[in-house]
């Protein structure tokens, strides 16, 4: 018992010592951006990452001298749940302190037997703590003056650099809520109440004042985004209103927030209400802590399977050479399994396979590429597999597979937010639908450029349209660092036999590209291939990519706005004037409009 004692205390401890370290980084965006240091801003956003891995392997460490052959004995750890859950019962963060005794568990089993008697498959105090009487917000009223509202929380959240020009961004943003939002919320301005989260959310090149408008039992959230002028001043860059646009702010496909919360949960339940239809899992990553994250989703994906009959199915679309992707028509999310063998094609091996994902975790994803959760040992129940996924399953991946009984085991297993396949959205699009996507598709490849990320395979199959139309890359088996490819032009056939060859005949390295052979991934939808190419032809020419590695390797980091340009405050014009989104003010469309 002394010795359970005291291994849950340095569980614990271990977490206290990641939890502080983590706030530490975090901290420290307030003074990255303020300074424009964005080659810091992407290396802070990698050590805090793999810290908590480092916290992990450290914990176990000395786990593994108090414990010694104990860490492998399951009815120890019986013991040490128990007292573990009556040493944080009331901690503030006690569902990370949660997670971080899983992940203990987890090292010790090597993920076997993850059930709820050893460690914290159910939260026994609740998935999320209960806010309490603590207020992470401020309180403003809207009053007849929204002028004087936006200075006074420009004042409130001022950082040590000035505005570039306070009062035009104040005008700009008064006349968004003049103009677009006061008319519909039918009360009196100052009825109107505003929260406003008491710390700013860092990310990449912004920082993001969040909050929401309420009036009577009606709410509405609000994002301002600062940007950095680059000369030591600051200005604000738009506001956006409504769950959608806030969504996509916090998308999936984006890197991780920075922020200052003591207690994190406080900030997940105050952004749950901004966006009900997100996924506490992805607030909770958002926000830096992917583990719970992952937790969460584990907890949620077993309660749907509890609630629902229909079975995992092979997802729709063209099959890929490296993954199996599965998933079930009442799930939002798609299940991949490395294929045992691959095609000659595909000169890879499994570790490289994994590699890829790793490397986009830890990387600017941009907003777009998915966030992907890793899971070892995931077992479900065999009823809910189809029998076609099962044959499948077996002949192309059997050593990923572990079938006990009702119980199929699954080894290694990623899974990631499903999105409809643009080849497949493309065949219902309509002209409209068509160039905007293709627009997209041509953004995504080019914002995945300017962070250092070549897709590789650009087939229209291996992308992926959300619900809010933005297309993401989701297939990383030929992803790599753009500054290592080798980019060229297609050297002119010289003789009659050059010219038919069925091979090169010039000489081609493993890392040489020739972005004139893009127009391939187009093959057999010419309407996609115009469209494209109206809007992106760029792409086609050696030296565009050559330039983007000579700014990247000169330390030039691109500028990525999740939100639409169209939005942007365009310096010495009019704000642009906004929809607002009508469904979120419990109001009907005016005669003659369309709700969303």
């Amino acid at each position: 018992m002394e010795t359970s004692l005291l291994f849950v205390r340095a569980i614990l401890n271990g977490f206290e010592s990641y939890f502080a370290e983590f706030q530490n980084i975090t901290l420290a965006a307030r003074a990255r951006f303020e300074n424009a240091d964005w080659p810091a801003v992407h290396t802070a956003s990698r050590e805090r990452f793999d810290l908590y891995k480092h916290k992990i392997n450290q914990a176990a460490d000395t786990l593994q001298v108090l414990a010694g052959e104990h860490m492998k004995d399951r009815n120890f750890w019986v013991d040490a749940r128990r007292n573990y859950t009556r040493l944080i019962e009331g901690h503030d963060n006690y569902e990370l302190a949660e997670t971080f005794f899983n992940s203990i568990y987890c090292l010790a089993l090597q993920h076997r037997k993850v059930r709820d008697e050893y460690a914290f498959v159910f939260s026994p105090q609740g998935d999320v703590p209960a806010q309490g009487d603590a207020r992470v917000w401020k309180e403003y009223r809207l009053g007849p003056d929204v002028e004087r509202f936006f200075g006074q929380l420009l004042d409130d959240f001022a950082l040590s650099i000035p505005y570039q020009d306070k009062r035009r961004d104040i005008s700009r943003m008064a006349a968004v809520v003049n103009n677009s939002l006061l008319p519909h919320f039918k009360v009196p301005p100052r009825e109107i109440r505003a929260r406003v989260l008491e710390s700013l959310f860092f990310r990449n090149k912004g920082a993001y004042l969040v909050g929401q408008l309420l009036a009577g039992t009606r709410s509405m959230p609000f994002v301002l985004p600062l940007l950095h002028t680059g000369q030591g001043s600051v200005y604000v860059d738009t506001v956006l209103f409504g769950s959608d646009q806030v969504s996509v702010i916090f998308s999936f496909t984006r890197s991780y927030f920075m922020v200052d919360a003591e207690v994190p949960s406080r900030y997940v339940r105050f952004l749950q209400d901004l966006m009900p239809a997100k996924p506490i899992s992805e607030i909770y990553s958002c926000l830096g802590y992917s583990k719970h994250g992952k937790t969460c989703f584990h907890r949620c994906a077993y309660l749907h399977m509890q609630e629902t009959r229909d079975q995992f199915e092979v997802a729709p679309g063209i099959k890929g050479m490296v993954m199996c992707v599965f998933t079930m028509p009442s799930y939002d999310f798609v299940f991949k399994i490395i294929k045992d063998r691959f095609p000659p094609a595909k000169e890879m091996t499994r570790e490289q396979v994994v590699g890829k994902y790793q490397l986009v975790k830890r990387a600017d994803r941009a907003g777009r590429m998915a966030d992907t959760q890793e899971f070892t040992n995931l077992a479900f129940s065999r009823a809910r597999f189809s029998d076609s996924l099962m044959e499948e399953l077996r002949e192309l991946a059997p050593s990923s597979l572990e079938e006990h009984g009702k119980t199929l085991i699954v080894k290694q297993v990623y899974v990631e937010r499903r999105m409809t396949p643009l080849n497949l959205f493309l065949r219902d699009a309509d002209e409209e639908q068509l160039l905007s996507v293709m627009d997209e598709y041509g953004n995504a490849i080019k914002e995945l450029a300017a962070v250092n990320i070549f897709p590789g395979d650009m087939l229209l199959k291996n992308f992926g349209v959300t619900r809010h139309g933005r297309v993401v890359f989701y297939d990383y088996d030929e992803l790599c660092l753009l500054t290592d490819c080798n980019f060229r032009v297609l050297p002119e056939p010289r003789t009659d036999d050059e010219y038919l060859a069925d091979t090169p005949w010039f000489g081609v390295a493993s890392n040489d590209i020739f972005p004139e052979e893009f127009r391939l991934f187009f093959s057999g939808n010419q309407r996609a291939r115009q469209a494209f190419d109206e809007q992106h032809s760029d792409v086609y020419q050696a030296s565009f990519w050559q330039e983007l590695q000579r700014q990247i390797r000169a330390g030039a980091v691109g500028d990525f706005f999740p939100y639409r340009r169209k939005l942007r405050f365009t310096r010495g014009q009019a704000p642009p004037r906004q929809t607002p989104p009508w469904n979120e003010l419990g109001l009907s469309a005016r005669p003659g409009q369309v709700t969303r």
